[in-house]
């Protein structure tokens, strides 16, 4: 870490916040901040010299404040590009075109780009959009946030709920990227000693790993079988999951497994170790927060680090919640989520019922057709990252060319 350098952080939400702060704190580490939505980058430039504080909720229950402030804060794409090594790109999935799009005519070679986190066909998505670029850049995906966290008060304060024990990211060299930068060793260097990160060996492991396999199974066994009658509170997502949606979970999980399995036994040499069930991946990720690990119920259940987190609800009056079916839980981690995860199960030639009924379910919220019976040949595919969607239409044609491992 001797040479100076410059990190790019894309967003303007949690995620961004903590990472431009934590970023900034690192003397050796020009932190920029490039956030396009709306009027974010001046209502943040004009916080900026009073700084942005960073509250840490620690496992002991007492809390650790930070305060720093990233060197700059634009909307201006060559501004915030120029002479950038790492661009981490850490906003909902649907704005990740509008942000490669961007960015695009101002990168240099060697650029490592890094989706924090990338959300299923993340790869598929840079390598049609950057072209050429792509081919000289290192791609990196990271499977959630490090951390659980919430902004208090937009360009001033954040909040680290929880930190995650550790966290997996595939990294994915383009056939003429002549470097690869240390990307794992900086990003430790940054989120500091929690959590510990680990290579995953490659990039269709990981995007059966996604987190968004976690959201819409919840939101369809939650909301599924409600009477369209408002809720006088908003529910817990997490620690209020019950058995059926601990079953939806679960099953979803297995098809993951089940596809990786499949894919291994496919394609020779292949490690797709990395691959684990839902449950095991709450031991690993978030042991030192959980009080119960009887089962995946009871896991989600006592994880401290969703103290609070409640469903997504829109007030229809005062003191009376509907669920929000607009939310990325469904419009985003469905479409970038959960349809390329059985985009590449059909490739593989898996059944998966579990993911079927959550798809139908979903997509009939969002007004959309992904899935027709069991197949993905909605009418609507090409809004979503399914292999297909790119053309991949054979398991081979996902470990070929520009996404060879």
């Amino acid at each position: 870490m001797s040479v100076k350098s410059v990190v790019l952080i894309c967003g303007g939400g949690n995620g961004a916040h903590c990472l431009a702060g934590l970023a900034s704190l690192k003397s050796n580490i020009e932190s920029r901040v490039l956030t396009l939505y709306s009027d974010e980058a001046e209502r943040w430039t004009a916080k900026l010299e009073s700084g942005l504080l960073i509250t840490v909720r620690n496992d002991d229950g007492s809390e650790s404040l930070i305060q720093t402030k990233p060197s700059m804060v634009t909307k201006d794409p060559k501004e915030a590009v120029s002479g950038a090594h790492y661009i981490f790109i850490v906003v909902p999935a649907f704005a990740h075109t509008s942000y490669l799009d961007a960015i695009n005519p101002y990168m240099g070679k060697n650029t490592v780009i890094v989706g924090l986190p990338g959300q299923a066909g993340f790869e598929f998505e840079c390598v049609d959009l950057l072209g050429d670029k792509a081919k000289h850049c290192t791609i990196v995906t990271f499977e959630s946030l490090p951390w659980a966290c919430r902004l208090i008060e937009f360009g001033k304060n954040v909040e680290i709920l929880g930190i995650k024990d550790t966290l997996g990211a595939s990294v994915l060299k383009g056939e003429q990227c002549f470097e690869t930068r240390p990307i794992l060793d900086l990003s430790q260097y940054i989120f500091g000693d929690k959590p510990k990160l680990r290579r995953v060996q490659n990039y269709i492991a990981i995007t059966l790993m996604a987190d968004s396999t976690v959201h819409p199974p919840i939101m369809y066994g939650k909301w599924s079988q409600w009477n369209g009658k408002p809720l006088s509170e908003k529910p817990l997502f997490y620690q209020g999951i019950d058995e059926r949606q601990a079953e939806l979970l679960s099953g979803v999980s297995d098809e993951c497994l089940a596809t990786a399995k499949a894919i291994k036994k496919k394609v020779p040499g292949l490690d797709m170790s990395d691959v684990i069930h839902v449950f095991d991946w709450y031991l690993k990720h978030y042991s030192s927060h959980i009080t119960n690990k009887s089962n995946l119920m009871t896991v989600m259940r006592t994880n401290k680090a969703y103290d609070g987190l409640v469903h997504p609800m829109k007030a229809v009056e005062p003191g009376k919640y509907v669920p929000d079916f607009t939310y990325r839980y469904i419009r985003e981690d469905v479409s970038m989520g959960i349809v390329p995860i059985k985009g590449i199960a059909e490739l593989a030639g898996i059944s998966t019922p579990y993911l079927d009924e959550v798809i139908t379910w979903c997509q009939g919220k969002l007004n959309k057709e992904f899935l027709v019976g069991n197949k993905l040949t909605g009418k609507d595919l090409k809004d979503t990252r399914a292999p297909q969607k790119y053309g991949y239409n054979k398991l081979e044609d996902l470990f070929t060319g520009n996404y060879s491992i």
